[in-house]
């Protein structure tokens, strides 16, 4: 046989994932296994936008939909770029994706070209590297000091610029840190993105999910940026809209053009119902976001005041998203190592460090968008397990 795709074999899966599968193949044993390795609100999706998507399917909303999303959706995500965000956008700006992956994805197969660096910071979600690749493009990893709580520097990123770069990925709050961007933060990376002619892709998924009077600030609001920004945004975090699959970009006209010729040619749209769904959320009450952000903040005081109380392990500031990203401070181990340990002993899935790059290397992430009751028998297990790391 000849061999099948260099490229795709070169990637390596997503480690979350495969802890997600590790946790529920042991838990379908009957063993009491806490997931904390996925990004997953436990809550329902709001009953208001499942019955706008009910309405839909009942009314024969079940056909082919504009590629791109429907009018009703692309005019509510305008007006909440304005509202929200400060941003100003027209809908020929937008496009409607399957999940926020293929916004990502999407975008870089739009503007990059083989060979292309793209300029990601450490640590980052597991999957931009890989879709960095997987689009011909070069990842250059910068890696952000644990010591200085992974800040952004603007001598950090003159270090790892080239005449290759095309792009910088930013994500903000963080996943896996629970950083949010500062404005200083922000003011540097759109100086060095418009002194070196860059593209910038701005994550923010996690947008409301903030705590402690953090505060979220979209790139493309900065003078001279909304040109070269493209805000990757969707429903699944914010709404519990995971199994929706319903995301979108908003880029530049020139960007938006190209990533809507790829969708056209690759998936075609989101489904049908699924944007009905999302312009319920974008346009409806805001009661249910504010809700889950309250139990966040909950569970987010819970774990950090617990693990103040058990030496061996602590958490890098969590300003947003709902991550606790855990150094254990007393162990040698690599958090591969730790991370199996967890699930071996005490049947905690989490994410290894190491999968968001060198720089989360000696941290383990724990989602804490899960059952108050998980997090303590998950408090429980640490107590007994990290003293013997």
């Amino acid at each position: 046989m000849k061999p099948l795709s260099r490229l795709v074999e070169s990637v390596p899966g997503s480690p979350t994932t495969l802890m997600m599968q590790k946790g529920r193949e042991l838990a379908a044993q009957g063993l009491d296994v806490i997931n904390l390795a996925g990004g997953e609100p436990d809550s329902d999706t709001p009953k208001h936008i499942q019955q706008a998507a009910f309405d839909a399917i009942a009314a024969g909303d079940t056909h082919y939909p504009p590629s791109f999303g429907k009018p009703e959706l692309l005019d509510a995500i305008c007006a909440k770029l304005e509202r929200e965000n400060n941003v100003q956008a027209v809908p020929d700006q937008l496009v409607v994706t399957p999940g926020g992956k293929w916004a990502l994805f999407s975008t870089l197969a739009s503007t990059l070209n083989e060979g292309d660096e793209v300029m990601i910071l450490d640590p980052a979600w597991v999957s931009y590297a890989p879709m960095v690749r997987l689009n011909r493009g070069v990842p250059v990893h910068v890696p952000l000091p644990a010591a200085d709580s992974f800040r952004v520097r603007a001598a950090q990123l003159e270090e790892h610029v080239s005449e290759k770069t095309k792009l910088i990925m930013i994500c903000s709050p963080s996943n896996p840190t629970g950083r949010v961007l500062t404005q200083e933060e922000l003011d540097d990376i759109a100086a060095f993105a418009q002194r070196h002619d860059l593209y910038v892709l701005s994550d923010e998924i996690y947008e409301h999910i903030l705590f402690d009077g953090a505060r979220h600030r979209s790139i493309a609001s900065m003078p001279g940026m909304a040109e070269r920004t493209i805000i990757i945004n969707g429903f699944s975090k914010s709404y519990a809209m995971t199994g929706w699959r319903l995301a979108w970009l908003a880029a530049p006209l020139t960007v938006a053009k190209l990533a809507r010729t790829y969708q056209t040619q690759t998936v075609t749209s989101a489904a049908s119902f699924s944007m009905v769904a999302g312009a319920a959320a974008l346009n409806g009450p805001q009661d249910c976001v504010h809700e889950m952000v309250d139990s966040y903040v909950q569970r987010r005081n819970f774990l950090l005041d617990a693990l103040d109380e058990i030496p061996g392990i602590r958490s890098s500031p969590i300003e947003g998203a709902f991550y606790l990203f855990a150094k254990f401070t007393q162990s040698d181990k690599k958090s591969l190592e730790i991370s199996q340990v967890l699930l071996e002993e005490g049947l905690l899935a989490t994410t290894p460090g190491i999968a968001f790059g060198e720089a989360g290397e000696g941290y383990v992430r724990f989602s804490f968008a899960t059952a108050m009751g998980d997090l303590e028998k998950t408090v429980e297990r640490l107590a007994r397990i990290v003293p013997g790391l």
